[in-house]
């Protein structure tokens, strides 16, 4: 994970954008049902998915390890792969929305679904996370990898998902990707996850915040008191879409009070985290 011919293919994935239209608050944008994915992956509750979310006020963010259910957390954000199938069936059971984690724009070796992936679509490798490198979002293969991931959700009765590495445009890749490639691939995956019935966040692509608000449900964001750009989130804001943030310094669960009156005074959801993903948070601001 990380912080911070196909031209054609990339024309036809805007003009089914396009053609599906974006949305706005409430509801949100992309497709909200009708005829299903293109695997048969027929859409389940995508509305009152989207209802349950705009009420949540807490959430908790663990990749590795199992979360503990019975907290009356609103919402959890854990691994799509390594998650057990019990764990996510109580944390629904409990009530709360369960949103799985997967890379649409990185390839990680460890992946167990990684092996068809052309090595021309595999690029650079991502800063300080080994084993795992950018994939260039203009070619097929790799919304076909995302779409996989997303059936897989869908299997493992997630109720959306965090699609990672959206960030192309604006890193080192060994590709060519601009912003409107990025908004391309972003609105392709977010419109095929609505496909399938699942919410879908915006991952850290605050520069785009604006241009890819009517397409997702939510924002999960890294780091951006510590960096103040959290008033970048301000388009999910102004519709009324949760902005989820984890932020990493442990000084900031010491004193938690600068932090949490900032996200109060935006309407932010902040939690301090371990950096690895492993356990509870550090401090919560949700309460």
């Amino acid at each position: 994970m990380s912080r911070s011919p196909v031209a054609v293919v990339v024309a036809l994935v805007v003009a089914v954008v396009v053609a599906c239209g974006p949305g706005g608050g409430g509801d949100g944008g992309g497709s909200d049902g009708g005829g299903g994915a293109a695997t048969g992956v027929a859409p389940d509750g995508l509305a009152a998915r989207r209802r349950q979310l705009a009420g949540v006020g807490t959430w908790r963010w663990q990749l590795q390890g199992e979360p503990g259910a019975g907290e009356g957390v609103d919402l959890y954000d854990v691994d799509l792969f390594d998650v057990g199938d019990a764990t996510v069936d109580a944390l629904r059971e409990d009530g709360s929305l369960v949103l799985c984690y997967l890379s649409a724009g990185s390839l990680e070796s460890w992946r167990p679904d990684v092996a068809d992936v052309p090595a021309e679509a595999v690029g650079e490798p991502l800063d300080g996370w080994a084993g795992e490198r950018w994939l260039d979002v203009r070619h097929p293969a790799v919304l076909a990898l995302a779409e996989g991931r997303l059936d897989l959700a869908v299997e493992r009765g997630c109720d959306g998902v965090e699609p990672d590495n959206v960030t192309a445009w604006a890193n080192d890749t060994g590709f060519e990707v601009d912003p409107d490639d990025q908004l391309a691939f972003n609105r392709a995956v977010a419109d095929a996850a609505h496909r399938r019935g699942l919410v879908v966040a915006l991952k850290n692509d605050l520069d785009q915040a604006a241009e890819l608000v009517g397409a997702f449900d939510l924002a999960v964001v890294e780091e951006c008191h510590q960096y103040d750009e959290c008033a970048a989130a301000g388009p999910f804001l102004a519709a009324g879409k949760p902005v989820l943030v984890a932020e990493y310094d442990p000084a900031m669960a010491d004193d938690p009070g600068p932090t949490c009156a900032e996200a109060r005074a935006l309407g932010v959801r902040t939690i301090v985290v371990p950096l690895d993903l492993d356990g509870p948070p550090l401090h919560a601001c949700d309460g």
